[in-house]
């Protein structure tokens, strides 16, 4: 009623073995004997408060495996295996016996025996998962579906009846009326019978008819909401002439509500009578936000309902009863104030200290403390005005004004800023978004430093850190490869902290990306640097090889320049016309190539200052 949280349970596995689907014992089953020996008998006024309350609950995991386990005494009763080796998508509870019916995704449907915490049957639902079950009013027959619905007969486990179903999972399946509206034939408890089916991803709720013979497979009528049904609760239909009222919420957080009498075929789908939505009331300049319907269900009466709203860690549930001849209702509810008023509610032992707005809060956590962050200016009037007490807390004041610390100033005896200093300078910068702090900080080279400061710093500043350091690695490449040394130690010194953030992967998805795409080109730069390098050692080193030869040829080259053409011509003749006859001018040649060979050598070792009286010698 208060809409407040009454009991919580976590499973043992709760992170292995997630629960998937869960369903109360009818009130008023037999519960196992506990194992705590002989119990005490009950008084006549306690027998009959238990058999009204609830306390069984069944819970499917995903793993195949099913806790049962009492609310009343607050602990797990027993634990259902052996039966699925897959997740198990629903548990239905038979309404006399104490069986309990199971179906997964293993394709099995398992009826249990809940005394004995055995496998009772266990049979073949579908070539596909089982996704949905229902027991008929009887508790003789079983509707089954995994996308096709199928009629069981629990006693010989044979399929009764065929239908066609969804084309995609069956989420839900209940049955709408108790009797048959055409009370001509006598009742077998199930021909004549309506039942209501949704799915996944499909936006038309369909109903089916029992019929005597297997002919019509098809559903006779179809209701139509704006998204998938996500939840659904009806009022059984017990007279012939009762409508059967629908209330179907939405993925999109819409509740639509249907009455009709169901009594044969209609062709067209049939649209809600009327529609719920909540808002809430845009006051002032705020604009009204839609407040999600996360499930609604009829009262006992038949006319009002509950609704749950808001978000599923705190849902607020609210007994509302509507207009219906309305064909849109949106109810105005403010959620802050209610969620305000039901937390202070429920924390009465916990008294929070009248604070002066002039007092400062210190938060602990680092040396030197974190604080709220105000401009100096301000610091400075408030200590104009109040009278301080004594020094120790004017020095308080000094620490707390460390906002505008100049790091060159923060020296330690041995002359560089402490780390413990960075650590304070880091967190305000990253609190106050200080672009002047941050970099100061930021830029450090030292290893050693880098360590400290993220060893130091306090817990919650870790992923504004990081969202800051993803900030400046998109920057240029120097200041790039300053923050991946900060990065390193921040996923070093805090990898358990981050493994424990349930929304680390958006948080972190920016940043694995553009080091994603910083490191995929970086086979490539290496091939191309590999390349690149060979080619310019290459060429190096042909320019080297060929510098030799290349001097030898200028020098021979610089010598027939200067040398007179005739000259040269007269002696070519000379020598070819006859050696034997000119011994002496062979040997003025002789001598002329030796001084020509020692030319081009002192050429090459740079004495090149010698060729004019080479020039004079040959003449």
């Amino acid at each position: 009623a208060g809409s407040r949280l009454q009991h919580e349970y976590v499973p043992s596995a709760h992170l292995s073995a997630a629960c998937t689907c869960l369903a109360w014992a009818p009130a008023g089953a037999r519960q196992p004997p506990s194992k705590d020996g002989p119990q005490r008998k009950k008084r006549k006024s306690e027998v009959g408060e238990v058999d009204k309350q609830l306390d069984i609950l069944a819970i499917g995991t995903a793993v195949g495996s099913i806790l049962l386990y009492s609310t009343v005494k607050g602990e797990l009763q027993s634990k259902l295996d052996g039966g699925h080796d897959s997740r198990v998508n629903c548990v239905r509870w038979h309404q006399e016996s104490c069986c309990l019916y199971s179906c997964s995704d293993d394709k099995h449907i398992v009826e249990w025996n809940t005394q004995t915490c055995k496998v009772k049957c266990k049979w073949k639902g579908d070539n596909s998962s089982v996704t949905c079950l229902c027991i008929s009013p009887d508790g003789k027959m079983l509707l089954s579906a995994g996308r096709t619905i199928k009629l069981w007969d629990l006693e010989t486990k044979e399929v009764y009846r065929h239908f066609t179903g969804h084309a995609t999972s069956v989420s839900s399946l209940m049955f709408t009326t108790v009797k048959p509206t055409n009370e001509s034939k006598p009742f077998d408890g199930i021909t004549g019978l309506y039942f209501l089916s949704g799915a996944i991803h499909d936006r038309l709720l369909s109903v089916w008819y029992i019929r005597s013979d297997r002919k019509e497979k098809n559903a006779v009528m179809s209701f139509t909401v704006t998204d998938e049904p996500t939840f659904v609760d009806l009022t059984v239909s017990e007279v012939k002439e009762e409508p059967v009222k629908l209330a179907v919420v939405c993925r999109d957080g819409q509740l639509h509500l249907f009455e009709h009498i169901l009594n044969g075929y209609c062709k067209k789908p049939l649209t809600s009578n009327c529609t719920v939505q909540i808002a809430t009331p845009g006051d002032g300049d705020s604009t009204p936000k839609p407040v999600p319907i996360l499930a609604a269900a009829f009262c006992t009466d038949k006319q009002s309902l509950l609704l749950v709203y808001g978000n599923a860690l705190q849902p607020i549930i609210e007994k509302v009863s509507l207009n219906t001849s309305e064909s849109h209702i949106c109810l105005v509810r403010d959620i802050q104030k209610a969620l305000s008023l039901k937390t202070d509610a429920a924390v009465t032992k916990v008294k929070t200290p009248v604070v002066n707005s002039d007092a400062k809060v210190l938060v602990p956590g680092i040396p030197g403390h974190s604080t709220a962050v105000k401009t100096p200016a301000l610091g400075k009037e408030k200590k104009k005005n109040k009278r301080k007490p004594g020094e120790a807390e004017e020095s308080i004041e000094e620490r707390l004004g460390a906002l505008d610390i100049d790091v060159s100033k923060v020296k330690t005896p041995g002359g560089l800023p402490q780390t413990d200093s960075f650590a304070v300078l880091l967190v305000q910068g990253l609190e106050s978004n200080d672009a002047e702090i941050l970099n100061k900080v930021l830029n450090t080279r030292k290893e050693n430093i880098v360590k400290n400061t993220v060893a130091r710093m306090p817990i919650h500043a870790v992923i504004p850190l990081l969202h800051e350091l993803t900030k400046r690695l998109q920057g240029n490449p120097y200041s790039a490869s300053l923050m991946v040394r900060w990065l390193k130690s921040v996923f070093t010194v805090h990898a358990s902290y981050l493994s424990t953030l349930p929304d680390l992967i958006p948080q972190l998805g920016m940043l694995y990306q553009l080091m994603e795409s910083r490191v995929k080109t970086l086979q490539k730069l290496s091939r191309l640097h590999g390349r690149l390098f060979i080619l310019v050692t290459q060429v190096a080193a042909s320019q080297t090889v060929q510098d030799v030869p290349e001097v030898n040829q200028t020098a021979k080259l610089v010598y027939e320049d200067e040398s007179s053409e005739e000259e040269g011509s007269d002696d070519e003749m000379i020598a070819d016309k006859d050696s034997d006859e000119n011994w002496d001018e062979d040997e003025e040649k002789e001598e002329q190539s030796d001084e020509q060979d020692m030319t081009v050598e002192k050429e090459i070792n740079g004495d090149s200052d010698l060729e004019p009286e080479n020039e004079s010698e040959e003449e």
